[in-house]
């Protein structure tokens, strides 16, 4: 499934191909054009959907996996990334097929330019080599294959986030139903490392998630540590951003209709087994 809001063709295009290019995969293609366009796009080979508004990310990638729901595994990719390498989704379905409790695979994400690995873009504490594959505790959403019935008995992505830690909000529900997250070193995609600070809306929008991640899923004890921690390191690494951060905090603890679904306090020891517990 590829998001898109239609604003760069050429890039979509090269993100379709790399897709259709799969070998030994059945692969069905659905575009999501996340804005409110009014037209419908022809996209030949692919399933168009257009839900008539941006729905932002979370939701929109959930538009795309109900309309394939019927699909084993779902890749999600972004109108600017692409599958480097053709036998991708061949080995990632090998490795779903010999593992029932593997949830999500996450991709490495190389930069098409450089060929590097930005240090954001692992999803480990301790990086170390960005081609070293590992258990984690979260994924990159536009870079992931997830089990298709682990997505839907998780409930999918919250949408209610828009825009930043979707995928943490989700990998800590799959983590607690049992499932296991799989960052593979060695199965590559290219998306252009641009700064996340370019969203006008990061600032505000990272720390207000930050603070729903908290109230929704961490146990109690541990949502007040998790909240005031990540308010200190908001406000000292993005001075530029410390309004939009304090703001987006306020509005997360001001939320009203937060749905308490606490992971267990096995799910915590897990995921401090990983190398992350769930406060960093």
């Amino acid at each position: 499934m590829i998001l898109t809001t239609g604003e760069r063709p050429e890039e979509l295009r090269a993100a379709i191909e790399s897709v259709q290019h799969q070998r030994d995969a059945d692969v069905e293609i659905a575009v999501v054009y996340n804005s409110d366009a009014d037209d419908t796009p022809v996209v030949p080979g692919c399933r168009v959907l257009t839900p008539g508004a941006n729905l932002g990310i979370p939701e929109g990638r959930n538009v795309g996996a109900d309309a394939l729901r019927h699909c084993d595994l779902l890749l999600f990719l972004d109108d600017d990334g692409m599958l480097v390498r053709d036998d991708t989704l061949h080995r990632v379905s090998g490795a779903f097929a010999t593992d029932p409790k593997l949830g999500v695979v996450s991709l490495r994400i190389v930069d098409p330019a450089t060929g590097r690995t930005e240090r954001r873009h692992v999803p480990r504490l301790r990086v170390g080599d960005p081609a070293r594959s590992s258990w984690v505790t979260t994924f990159l959403g536009g870079a992931a294959v997830i089990r298709g019935e682990a997505f839907h008995r998780a409930g999918g992505l919250p949408g209610e986030f828009f825009y930043a830690h979707e995928e943490t909000s989700l990998a800590w529900r799959l983590l607690d139903l049992g499932y296991r997250i799989r960052y593979v070193g060695d199965l590559t995609l290219a998306h252009p490392a641009a700064p996340p600070a370019r969203h006008d809306q990061f600032h505000r929008l990272t720390a207000r998630n930050r603070v729903l991640l908290a109230r929704k899923h961490l146990p109690l004890p541990l949502a007040p540590l998790y909240v005031a921690l990540w308010f200190v390191l908001g406000v000292l690494r993005a001075p530029a951003g410390r309004g939009a951060a304090l703001q987006g905090f306020r509005e997360g603890l001001r939320a009203t209709d937060v749905e308490r679904e606490p992971i267990r306090w096995r799910t915590v020891a897990r995921m401090t087994r990983y190398g992350r517990p769930p406060l960093l």
